[in-house]
């Protein structure tokens, strides 16, 4: 009675409203961590508010630590700071608010997108509502609320109404070309990595104007309408942004043809569509604890690889909305095509859902109405999966967010820094207010944010094994004080390697700031 009442979506929606603006005003209250590719992007923007250029980051010099060189950055896309910066700038907030008020924009824009573009696909606003509601419980979701990941929360904040841009034409026109042409740069002013869902929707697009015909003048003029905009779009992206410096399609590892590569994409609607790759802690990359080992989760990803070819087939076959099906089935290939030939000559992109996320949110209402309709037990199992993958997405957050709380320190940036502790940051923050031109050394980038005064390096943290590429690591001559902040468990033999690095500088102290960091520091030239 309830699933057939037409006031029961209204119920969903307002769930979802309210189990969204809770986390919503705890992040207005406890601002979030900040994710590495993030941290650099607002080093980009620090460099800019000093009087960079667009884009320009300003860094040490490797060999004369007393200057800076800088760099395009061209491996992520400016969205994810100047967004921010805006805020910063409009409402004179800190980095921690201004991403906090960005999320927040960015988490409702991004369902209330997909709500409409679930509706437009054909979808009921009962299974609409539904998907959305599964969408907000999952980590995926949540996650932006712990942590600022920066491109990937704007992405997810326009995917949904490209996605309903590139159902709403059936002919060529004006229009037509304003969002080629626009929805090209706003997607990667988001992030960088939405060129293979921009090539994806105008394919769909081109095939939805020309489907009823078979003449070939017909297709040709209409690819004109959308091709020249999108030439254009993707030129105007390329010469000012990509061609500038690098980014992860720069250079080729090699080629790797392990099973992994063509079954993670494949996988791709389970992994990043009801989560299976964050309750796995990541199967290949891990970002906890790892709980399967290498050859089990190959073997359960290629499991998981069959099962998701499969339901995108019943999708597709079952959903009446056949233009729903095709888009689907499209992105699916697209993404399968990109992120396969990208494993495969082992680029620098990782192996985390987090890529496949479109792939995800386009397979969730599909399946919804694919299960609604099947067997009673398919409906129960379906349900419990869901119900599974809600209580680990809340679990993640609750957990997460007593943590930020009561764990995280926070500084001039306002934003959760994880890698200090209070005696850390408040010795860090009077060295910074008593020196002008000392250099700051620390292994998270996140870290320079709070350095107002003076300069930082961002190092790469050492493992145990401590293989580390010497040219990366040694900044030569002498430039003013030099404070090397590190974890405890580095003293010895990985902070011996680290001193060496810096041959400029000679007698080092060591002052332990807390149970877990030591700053080593240094003023006198060699």
């Amino acid at each position: 009675m309830f699933l057939r009442s037409g006031s029961a979506y209204k119920i969903i929606l307002s769930i979802t409203f309210i189990l969204t603006a809770i986390p919503c005003a705890l992040l207005l209250l406890h601002p979030a961590a900040i994710f590495p590719d993030a941290s650099w992007g607002f080093q980009v923007w620090r460099s800019m508010q000093n009087g960079s250029g667009f884009n320009m980051i300003t860094q040490v010099s490797h060999t004369n630590i007393a200057t800076n060189v800088e760099e395009f950055k061209s491996w992520w896309s400016p969205g994810q700071y100047l967004v921010p910066g805006a805020f910063q700038k409009l409402f004179g907030l800190d980095l921690g608010h201004a991403s906090s008020l960005t999320t927040i924009i960015c988490q409702f824009s991004g369902l209330a997108g997909l709500y409409a573009f679930f509706k437009k696909a054909g979808f009921s606003k009962f299974i609409s509502a539904l998907s959305i509601l599964i969408i907000a419980l999952q980590q995926s979701f949540l996650t932006p609320f712990i942590f600022y990941n920066g491109g990937e929360v704007l992405l997810f904040g326009f995917i949904g109404w490209f996605l309903y841009g590139c159902l709403s034409f059936t002919k060529p026109g004006i229009v037509l070309v304003v969002f080629v042409l626009i929805s090209g740069w706003v997607g990667f002013f988001a992030k960088s990595s939405f060129l293979w869902m921009y090539g994806a929707g105008l394919l769909f697009i081109c095939i939805q104007l020309s489907k009823h015909t078979r003449e070939i003048k017909t297709w040709l003029v209409n690819g004109f309408w959308i091709g020249v905009p999108a030439v254009i779009s993707f030129a105007v992206i390329y010469l000012t942004y990509i061609s500038r410096g690098i980014n992860p399609s720069s250079a080729s590892g090699g080629l790797d043809f392990s099973l992994k590569v063509f079954a993670f994409p494949l996988a791709s609607p389970l992994l990043a569509g009801f989560s299976f790759d964050d309750m796995a802690n990541g199967f290949i990359f891990h970002n906890d604890a790892v709980i399967f080992s290498s050859g089990q989760a190959v073997a359960i990803i290629a499991i998981l690889a069959i099962v998701s070819l499969l339901l995108i087939y019943f999708i597709c076959k079952k959903v009446p909305n056949k233009r729903y099906a095709v888009l689907l089935a499209i992105f699916y290939a697209a993404a399968v095509l990109f992120f396969g030939s990208a494993f495969l000559r082992k680029l620098d992109i990782s192996f985390e859902a987090r890529h496949f996320r479109t792939v995800g949110l386009l397979t969730i209402p599909g399946a919804v109405y694919l299960f609604s309709r099947a067997a009673k037990v398919y409906r129960i199992a379906f349900g419990l999966m869901v119900a599974f993958t809600a209580f680990f997405g809340l679990k993640f957050y609750i957990l997460s967010h007593i943590a930020l709380r009561t764990e995280a320190v926070y500084s001039t940036s306002g934003i959760a820094q994880q890698f200090a502790d209070k005696e850390t940051m408040d010795y860090l923050r009077m060295l910074d207010n008593h020196n002008n031109n000392a250099v700051f050394v620390f292994f998270s980038p996140d870290m320079g944010l709070e350095i107002n005064h003076n300069r930082s390096i961002t190092l790469d943290p050492l493992g145990r094994d401590i293989s580390i590429n010497m040219d990366d690591y040694t900044y030569k001559r002498h430039g003013g004080p030099v404070y090397i902040l590190m974890p405890h468990n580095y003293i010895g033999i990985r902070a011996n390697v680290l001193l060496k690095c810096f041959p400029g500088y000679k007698g080092f102290s060591l002052k332990e700031l807390s149970d877990d960091y030591v700053l080593y520091y240094a003023t006198e030239a060699r």
